[in-house]
């Protein structure tokens, strides 16, 4: 067993400025201080899924590959943002154009992602959310 045995999930979250501290908070109040991968990428799984970002795909899977064997990882826990520019850039701004429109893109997203996850990675457990200004979260497990 590694020296990181201690590790228990890989968080893969947005690389908005704003959330950095709002995902840290959310992930302590789980218990995972200390105890968690991060993967940061602009639209959290949007980039790992959506068709605008192919080039970044296979570097996530990568990442997740050499976390499950260094930090022996048990699930992936995906954090998803409103008001995302990563988003909007992957989509266009018609699928953000209320809130409603923009949680059903997110939500189509995430469990695009878990899918390719349990394909990829049987194994591993997916938590998907969806996280808003105020740091409060959707879930969609």
């Amino acid at each position: 067993m590694s020296a990181f045995e201690k590790y228990e999930a890989m968080v893969l979250s947005c690389i908005d400025p704003r959330f950095q501290d709002l995902v840290h908070k959310e992930n302590a109040k789980k218990g995972l201080t200390n105890k968690y991968s991060a993967f940061t990428i602009a639209g959290a799984s949007i980039g790992v899924v959506a068709p605008t970002f192919k080039k970044w795909h296979q570097t996530f899977w990568e990442n997740l590959d050499i976390s499950v064997q260094l930090h022996n990882i048990k699930k992936v826990i995906v954090i998803n943002h409103r008001d995302c520019g990563g988003a909007v850039a992957a989509y266009g701004q018609e699928k953000f154009a209320n809130k409603e429109a923009e949680t059903e893109t997110h939500k189509s997203a995430l469990i695009e992602f878990k899918k390719q996850l349990k394909i990829k990675h049987p194994e591993l457990e997916a938590e998907l959310y969806l996280m808003d200004l105020d740091g409060s979260v959707i879930s969609f497990n």
